[in-house]
């Protein structure tokens, strides 16, 4: 887009201009339509006794509260083709929203703790990445997350079950509940994933301090933060993240419903990116938190007045944060400069 106006960014604005996503957890973009789709198709009997159940049980008042509704949900993913299903529903989402990349999460833990092989997750997620590049032309990398509520040795024995499917996972990340559960508990594991040539990222900063941040950036040394937006309570990592240009993952829907924020009227991102800080726009567990990509952009529109150009500088971050080669990022940077 060649010379944005500074009017507010309209839907069709947003909608048109390519983006990439980094913080996506495949999980949470299970619908409540296919959870009861694949639930009937696994004779799993579920607590909710129609969708409209489903939808007023996501009442959370804490990221502790959303995680127990998270995992429940998860129990109906048993096969490859039901997490090919659950990914391919995502991609169509991003398709509808102008995605041009986008480098979801997954949770293997939550899954070979039920009995299901790592295969099975991996190969029905990288088929459905795979049939979206090719069929949508939506490029991708696939990021393994650790659970942080687990110990480190459980996250050690993740990666070694990943090792015979690296060739289908770009990094490793960390999630799930962050108080009490600093980065500094996942340095060895990190180390050894990085060894084996991985990217890393980690969630901090979200519902804890600002040091996990600087935990996250000195002892895991990841690639990017996801969430990060308590960065502004710590001036002297702000001028970090401002210099270093590392990039964070904000999901502005998320905060808001896990309580970060009272309202999106008081989110920070906007602010963060006239500081200079490299943040992007993401949608986290978009089934569970009202909204995928393109509704979290048009609410930074409605709410804080988001204009075409900050709109635009987000979506060119989110491509410039990715884990694409620089030719690749070119070429969908060139997309943006198209009209």
């Amino acid at each position: 887009m060649s010379s944005p106006l500074k009017t507010v960014a309209s839907e069709s604005f947003l909608r048109s201009l390519p983006k990439a996503e980094l913080h996506l957890h495949i999980e949470g973009s299970l619908e409540p339509e296919l959870m009861f789709e694949l639930a009937e198709r696994n004779n799993i009997e579920l607590p909710y006794a129609n969708v409209a159940e489903v939808k007023k049980a996501y009442d959370f008042h804490n990221l502790q509260s959303f995680l127990d509704i998270y995992y429940r949900c998860a129990d109906v993913l048993r096969t490859e083709q039901d997490f090919y299903d659950l990914t391919w529903a995502y991609l169509l989402h991003c398709q509808s929203d102008g995605i041009v990349h986008t480098e979801p999460f997954f949770d293997p833990q939550t899954h070979t703790q039920r009995g299901i092989e790592m295969g099975v997750v991996v190969n029905g997620i990288a088929r459905a990445l795979k049939d979206g590049e090719e069929k949508l032309d939506i490029s991708s990398k696939l990021i393994l997350c650790f659970l942080r509520h687990l110990s480190e040795d459980d996250a050690i024995e993740c990666l070694e079950q990943a090792k015979p499917h690296l060739e289908h996972i770009a990094a490793v990340g960390l999630d799930s509940s962050e108080l009490g559960h600093p980065p500094e508990k996942f340095e060895r594991v990190f180390k050894m994933a990085k060894d084996l040539g991985l990217k890393a990222v980690a969630h901090a900063g979200e519902e804890g301090p600002p040091e996990y941040i600087v935990q996250a950036l000195d002892l895991l040394h990841v690639d990017r933060i996801d969430h990060g937006v308590r960065c502004s309570e710590d001036d002297e990592l702000m001028q970090r993240l401002v210099k270093s240009q590392m990039p964070l993952t904000v999901c502005p829907l998320s905060n808001v419903r896990l309580k970060v924020y009272e309202h999106m009227s008081e989110h920070n991102i906007l602010k963060l990116l006239d500081a200079g800080l490299n943040v992007t726009v993401n949608s986290d567990d978009p089934s569970f938190f009202g909204g995928y990509l393109l509704e979290n952009f048009t609410s930074l529109a409605e709410h804080l007045n988001m204009n075409e150009a900050q709109a635009v500088k987000l979506a060119h971050n989110s491509i410039n944060s990715s884990f694409l080669s620089d030719e690749e990022k070119q070429t969908l940077l060139a997309i943006n400069s198209n009209d």
